[in-house]
């Protein structure tokens, strides 16, 4: 790795450290609360079956994520987002 992406990489965690801590506000925080995640499945028309099957998770995490015991992260939060500002062609696309 050459040292401008080690160092690059080397802030960012630094930066991550200073969040964790409270000692710095994130750039950018990114929340997909339970009840959003059961409307925006609403919004489609599926069932939680169909819904998890379309996305790709176990039936019982999309139940845990519209329950509110758990959060989707990473990709799912994306996707979510994405079939949230446009169902018709983004579950196209996953189809």
């Amino acid at each position: 790795m050459n040292d401008n992406l080690f160092n690059e990489l080397l802030a960012s965690t630094q930066q991550m450290d200073e969040i964790v801590r409270g000692e710095r506000q994130p750039s950018r925080e990114t929340f997909v609360a339970a009840v959003q995640v059961k409307a925006i499945r609403k919004k489609t028309k599926l069932t939680q079956a169909a819904f998890a099957n379309l996305i790709d998770v176990q039936l019982g995490t999309l139940r845990n994520w519209e329950q509110g015991r758990r959060e989707p992260t990473g990709p799912a939060k994306a996707l979510l987002r994405a079939i949230e500002r446009d169902p018709e062609h983004v579950i196209a696309a996953l189809n």
